[in-house]
């Protein structure tokens, strides 16, 4: 029952009040809460116990007192200001605690702040027994007001106070790791992205561009961002952010200038084959007179915490508005999109002596048989190749979703290193027509993948 330094770790725990701390927000997600061993004790027998079991962090006396806390958080008879400054102190208390404590406060809040689930068995059978009767509309309402948790509350006192969204979202994006192993966790999350889909709804984002002029605080968050193709130095950011160039972001105004999502553009005359033009910081700015088409070529996703929160959509709407408005010359939409999961998927697929012909992919000539060979395969994978109804591949899976089809396959669109080890060099074009988004989506959503017939032609 016992180890050693449990009073030391059970009096740390219970004087939280005193540990003083400049920022309420957790640590970055490499602190990660140890994984839920299986027969855990759930929090409901903690709080019962007497001791502390195995790698349990908090002992139940100080698990007791610190759900007292939460509970003061959504106490009705404090007012929402004194609701935000409790929130507050136990945000101070968090972002000191080791990785073990804060999993156990993500389990309280998970498992004891649910719905009361006799009011949710009585409001749902009343709602069964009146159906198509004049009581059915209250019913309706009875059974909503009983289905929505303490938890809701408790999430909404957290985000009324200063930096507290940034608490919740830097929370989440350190919870998501978890789940897997611990589904007790899943309410929480559960929870979390529900009321983050309301409160990040597109019409409170603001679009911004971001250009050389900008902060040098937030031109560095690009740097620390970008997600597709790493930025190498200041002349590479100043390359992305040319006179030929536009990056657009989604800012939110309660994350303090921090982007949620942000996209990279390259104005050209013609649908673009190669990154490496693109990424070159020695290479003339295209004549923004002769320019017809934007292409996106990079696109990145700045807050794990908000995973399952759509940008995308409404992101690469309002840039192909704000782009045609100051160019009307435009015409043609469309990324250069890595394809990061074809190698890993074609190399189960087809034989070892098959993968070796490929290995040097930028030797293959233009009519060699392993070229087209290889082509066909990455046509069919992007193509054909769905998962519950949606594209294996995970950049397939958003430009899709989002309304674009499948226009065209580049041989050695990527020669770099990590081009070679994703796709043998490969990357596609992605077609944005504004005038088909919806039509292309009803597509992909009756089981086929929008896509030109230079790509269906490669494998047929």
């Amino acid at each position: 029952m016992w180890r050693p330094g449990f009073e030391a770790k059970a009096t740390a725990g219970a004087s939280r009040e005193a540990k003083p701390q400049a920022a309420a927000v957790p640590a970055p997600a490499a602190q990660a809460a140890s994984t839920h061993a299986p027969g855990a004790r759930t929090t409901r027998e903690r709080l019962k116990a007497t001791w502390r079991k195995g790698e349990e962090a908090l002992s139940p006396r100080v698990l007791r007192r610190t759900l007292a806390d939460l509970q003061a958080i959504v106490d009705p008879r404090a007012s929402e200001v004194e609701g935000g400054r409790r929130a507050r102190a136990f945000a101070q208390w968090y972002a000191g605690a080791s990785a073990e404590e804060r999993r156990d406060a993500w389990l309280l809040a998970s498992e004891q702040f649910g719905p009361d689930p006799k009011k949710v068995q009585a409001a749902r059978e009343h709602h069964q027994a009146v159906q198509g009767t004049a009581e059915e509309s209250a019913a309706e309402i009875r059974l909503r007001r009983a289905l929505v948790s303490p938890r809701t509350r408790l999430l909404q006192r957290f985000a009324a106070f200063p930096g507290g969204m940034r608490f919740l979202v830097d929370l989440r994006g350190e919870l998501l790791p978890h789940l897997r192993s611990d589904k007790r966790l899943l309410p929480l999350d559960a929870e979390l992205e529900t009321l983050f889909t309301t409160w990040f709804d597109v019409g409170f984002l603001e679009l911004r561009r971001l250009s050389w002029d900008s902060p040098a605080s937030l031109i560095e968050k690009l740097i620390k961002y970008e997600a597709v193709h790493d930025i190498r130095s200041w002349a590479d950011l100043k390359n992305r952010l040319d006179s030929d160039r536009r990056c657009y972001g989604f800012f939110h105004p309660r994350l303090d200038g921090d982007p949620l999502i942000f996209v990279e553009i390259a104005l050209t005359d013609s649908l673009s084959d190669c990154i490496t033009p693109l990424l070159d910081e020695t290479a003339a700015a295209s004549d923004l007179a002769k320019a017809t088409t934007a292409i996106f070529y990079s696109i990145s996703n700045c807050q794990p915490g908000l995973k399952g929160v759509s940008f995308g959509d409404s992101l690469i709407k309002r840039v192909v508005e704000t782009l045609k408005t100051e160019f009307p010359r435009l015409k043609t939409f469309a990324t250069l999109s890595p394809i990061p999961g074809f190698r890993a998927w074609v190399s189960k697929q087809v034989p070892p002596e098959t993968l070796a012909r490929w290995e040097h992919p930028l030797e293959l000539g233009p009519k060699s048989p392993e070229r087209e060979e290889l082509l066909a395969w990455a046509a069919q994978y992007l193509g054909k190749e769905l998962k519950d109804g949606k594209p294996l591949d995970p950049v397939a899976r958003f430009h899709l979703g989002n309304g674009a089809r499948v226009e065209r396959l580049n041989w050695a669109g990527d020669p770099s290193p990590k081009g070679l080890k994703q796709s043998f060099g490969l990357m596609v074009n992605y077609l944005y027509d504004p005038k088909k988004l919806d039509k292309y989506r009803t597509q992909l959503a009756q089981g086929e993948i929008p896509m030109a017939s230079a790509i269906s032609d490669l494998y047929r």
